[in-house]
């Protein structure tokens, strides 16, 4: 059974008439007769009643002709979509995974804005830092946005290392604690682990059996923890958490004008050491021009939301 066959049992129901349905598709007679008759003997049942008076479709065919349609029309989209183009056809691919960072996003939806190719696939993924480093392994992300902290940074250059990745750093911050605005502690220039531990601890879900090492947030080694913990799983949920409530979590700090972070602000931690906010990417891979373009824009986020977390500091 081929399309073409299928084509002429339509058009033969179409016209009410094999002669018809022949001077339509440009076929003889007799040819389209032979063509019908193979596609029965090979089906097993008629297609087709003939009369004097013209053809009607018998009920197996009615329930064949539906089939047959539906099989066409699929075939003519198909083709529609994938129709040769007489201009040379680029298509323009990135893939971005990413800890949860305002400014990872706001450099991608740039980048967006700014890419005007015809043919363009684009992916982002906010994940966990595991995560991060496999999609980038497997070939699943061309490049992963992440941060390393003092206490596990050199356990995790060296995992990135072994899989054949590199770590090229963009900024180093002091890691802080998220407040919404008006919250007691923002009178503070600083927070220490003391000054928390009366306080909901926000944090974000990580799958069982996942290092600490791995973890969405400064890790900080509490004396006395907090009695009450909330885990998230989206960057925007616990951003609205915070902002309504008293609940903190820890991280780079740095805010971007995001609606989502609006009412939260950041105050830096005592006694910790520089986290490091870098990306990976595949040492023996050169990048494309567009994951160039994105780390370019992905610099100015960085740069923009250092400076907009320190106009809300001094506010």
């Amino acid at each position: 059974m081929t399309f073409q066959q299928l084509l002429y049992v339509v058009e033969i129901s179409a016209c009410g008439s094999i002669n018809k349905a022949a001077q339509k598709l440009f076929l003889s007679q007799s040819g389209l007769s032979m063509a019908i008759r193979e596609l029965e003997e090979e089906l097993g049942f008629a297609i087709f009643t003939r009369t004097n008076r013209g053809i009607t479709v018998t009920p197996r065919g009615e329930e064949f002709l539906g089939h047959a349609v539906s099989l066409i029309a699929q075939k003519q989209q198909i083709e529609n979509l994938y129709k040769a183009d007489t201009s040379p056809m680029t298509e323009v691919t990135l893939s971005v995974s990413t800890q949860r960072f305002p400014f990872a996003e706001d450099a991608f939806l740039k980048l967006l804005r700014e890419t005007d190719s015809a043919h363009i696939l684009l992916s982002y993924k906010e994940t966990g830092m595991d995560q991060v480093i496999d999609d980038v392994y497997e070939h699943r992300s061309d490049i992963g946005v992440l941060f390393l902290t003092p206490l596990a940074g050199r356990l995790i250059k060296n995992s990135i290392s072994i899989r054949g990745l590199s770590f090229e750093e963009l900024i180093s911050v002091v890691p802080s604690v998220y407040l919404r605005r008006g919250h007691p502690l923002t009178k503070k220039k600083i927070v220490s682990t003391d000054d928390l531990k009366d306080y909901p601890y926000c944090f974000f879900d990580r799958p069982p059996g996942t290092a600490i090492d791995f973890s969405e947030e400064y890790p900080m080694d509490f004396i006395n923890r907090p009695t009450q913990n909330i885990v998230i799983n989206s960057r925007a949920s616990a951003m609205h958490v915070i902002a309504n409530s008293d609940a903190f979590a820890t991280g780079s700090g740095l805010l971007t004008k995001d609606p989502s972070s609006r009412g939260v602000v950041s105050v830096p931690l005592s006694d910790s050491g520089n986290l490091q906010i870098g990306y990976i990417c595949d040492k023996e891979t050169p990048l494309s021009s567009i994951a160039e373009n994105y780390l370019q824009k992905l610099k100015e986020a960085i740069y923009a939301s250092v400076v907009y977390t320190k106009s809300l500091r001094k506010k």
